[in-house]
């Protein structure tokens, strides 16, 4: 199945995305989390495009999406969903389902609560929701969330944003390491060492606090719908663990909930299988 590289204009971004499947299929938006881009649905987007139009787009400050310095982007989840929700109108969607990853999910999650009459179906790969859901891993940041010092974020910087920080987020809690191939964390690293950008990613650590405020309102959305949802999570990740999956389940007694052995990253080890569900649930 081939698979388009793209480019839209959008909210005064140039956004970039990756597309396949028929234009005439249902459509599954596929959205990314930090520190990654599309790239990490490079083996996923294959595996959908025979069920479903596959639309995956580079968040602002990820991959490849350009913003204008002119722009004066201010780097917030809000205005993420902004500039995606533009982006789907760009594009002419008007119903979708949603596959939601890390920062994926209180992105998508915004433009799921603004238009819920366009969600046709969830897929939450340890995208979190829940209050419960929120890792040890966390602690840094929760400290410069409760004193946003030059110091905490220093520590951040320190400890997460290098190429050490970026590979643990991929390795860690994998039974076999040796199946994460390198150039995915690799690429991350790299991309992030451009100028400027791990000040926007401080920002974004910063107000991810916001996203807890909305936690119960993503909740609401789950009762009030009860989509066809899958939750396939990798147990091991240490930032959004597996409690945060169960809890789908509360809300919406047609969540089906699937915990695999392995990270955060769950596509590098369980792509086939995820898929696969995807397929079962959603196709």
């Amino acid at each position: 199945m081939t698979v388009h590289y793209r480019y839209a204009d959008a909210d005064g971004v140039r956004v970039f995305y990756r597309e396949a499947g028929a234009a005439d299929a249902p459509v599954l938006l596929l959205l990314h989390g930090y520190p990654t881009s599309s790239h990490q649905f490079r083996e996923l987007i294959p595996l959908l495009a025979g069920h479903f139009r596959v639309i995956a787009p580079d968040l602002p400050g990820f991959g490849f999406t350009q913003v204008p310095a002119a722009r004066g982007y201010v780097y917030s989840f809000d205005n993420l969903a902004l500039t995606l929700g533009a982006f789907l109108d760009t594009l002419g969607l008007e119903q979708y389902a949603m596959y939601i990853f890390d920062y994926g999910a209180p992105t998508g999650l915004r433009l799921a609560l603004a238009h819920p009459e366009r969600v046709t179906g969830l897929v939450s790969q340890n995208g979190n929701a829940y209050l419960e859901g929120l890792g040890d891993a966390w602690a840094p940041i929760r400290r410069y969330w409760a004193e946003p010092t030059a110091e905490h974020r220093q520590v951040v910087h320190d400890n997460v944003l290098n190429l050490e920080g970026t590979r643990y987020q991929y390795e860690e809690g994998v039974p076999h390491p040796e199946l994460i191939a390198p150039e995915s964390y690799t690429l991350d690293a790299l991309l992030m060492e451009r100028p400027g950008n791990k000040d926007i990613q401080l920002d974004l650590f910063y107000d991810y606090r916001n996203n807890l405020t909305l936690y119960p309102a993503f909740q609401q959305f789950f009762r009030d719908t009860r989509l066809p949802t899958l939750v396939i999570w990798g147990k091991g990740d240490p930032f959004f663990i597996p409690p945060g999956a169960q809890a789908y389940a509360r809300d919406n007694p047609n969540a089906i909930v699937e915990l695999l052995d392995t990270g955060h990253f769950a596509l590098e080890t369980h792509v086939r299988h995820i898929a696969g569900r995807i397929i079962d649930v959603l196709g």
